[in-house]
């Protein structure tokens, strides 16, 4: 399943299926589930959807995602069982029979968000965490309910949209390269009163995406601590790449969040400088983005426990952790 802390609905590929991508494991059949209940138009679950329609009182739902990716199907209740442990019963999840994107093979999406029909909400969760493993790793990316924030995690507290409950803003009050301060305006980070901006966890999105001039003032600080480096065309996305085929070994200035209650987050080399190709190409992972809205995505969170208490409002990440 693919986690995604920018989304509430979840949702699994269904047979029969009209437009399904290609999955690692089986499609899943509802004809074969004992505990499988479709919902019907007037329950609070459909009410709940951004986008829903009503065919002979039983619930459609559509989801829409930022890279064009979408879903649309019968929405649905269904007991989940994670492995090694107990079931949970009627989670409102989409039966996706069209289904297009970007999901790499994964049988569905479990959304995280904080709206009313994320998983973390349905089940009341005081907290949760995840471990999204490095893009190279053979292990599997792991997800927790419940448990503390480790003590060792640097925190930073996240903050409400009261137009919208589904992203978990954090508050990002500066970023540093080498330990200078990058001077940007502190509005370029809050959320302003008619909910646009601001700066979001999202571990749906791949590349951590700034206002365009927050961007190339951290592109061209990052830029220059990295004068030794043979430079090489963009790529993507990517606009500043280092060609570092000659080199053993190689040495760029820190990356760091900083957060409105002191803490700093310094972020690994690996999380902000990626190869690209085989060829020794890597690239400066972060991008400009034309929208008000910052994303902290999931390229800057490998290898790190990122942990949410909901209780206390509070994101925590540890580094190097899975």
């Amino acid at each position: 399943m693919v986690l995604d802390t920018g989304s509430d609905v979840n949702w699994v590929q269904c047979s029969p299926c009209a437009d399904c991508y290609q999955q690692a494991d089986p499609i899943f059949e509802p004809a074969l589930s004992s505990t499988f209940s479709p919902l019907t138009c007037e329950t609070q679950q459909c009410k709940s959807l951004d986008v829903s329609e009503c065919r002979n009182d039983t619930c459609l739902y559509e989801v829409s995602y930022g890279d064009g990716s979408y879903t649309v199907g019968d929405f649905v209740t269904e007991s989940i069982t994670f492995s090694g442990s107990s079931s949970v019963e009627n989670v409102a999840i989409g039966c996706g029979h069209n289904n297009e994107g970007l999901f790499v093979g994964a049988a569905g999406l479990l959304g995280l968000g904080g709206g009313a029909l994320s998983f973390p909400s349905q089940i009341n969760a005081s907290s949760f965490s995840y471990c999204l493993v490095d893009r190279d790793s053979d292990s599997t990316s792991t997800l927790e309910f419940g448990g503390a924030t480790p003590p060792n995690a640097v925190t930073a507290p996240i903050i409400k949209n009261s137009k919208l409950d589904t992203f978990y803003y954090v508050d990002l009050t500066g970023i540093s390269v080498a330990g200078n301060m990058l001077s940007v305006n502190p509005s370029d980070f809050e959320i302003a009163d008619n909910g646009d901006g601001g700066v979001i966890v999202d571990s749906g999105t791949a590349v951590t995406r700034l206002k365009t001039d927050v961007y190339n003032t951290l592109r061209d600080e990052f830029v220059k601590g990295t004068r030794h480096l043979p430079s090489t065309n963009g790529v993507a996305l990517f606009d500043t790449c280092y060609d570092l085929k000659s080199m053993k070994s190689v040495e760029v200035p820190t990356v760091s969040f900083h957060f409105s209650n002191g803490n700093e987050l310094a972020l690994p080399a690996k999380n902000y400088l990626i190869p690209v190709d085989s060829s020794s190409t890597f690239c400066f992972s972060f991008a400009p983005s034309s929208s008000s809205l910052s994303i902290i995505g999931n390229v800057q969170q490998q290898g790190t426990r990122v942990s949410f208490d909901l209780v206390n409002s509070l994101i925590g990440f540890l580094s190097n952790q899975c």
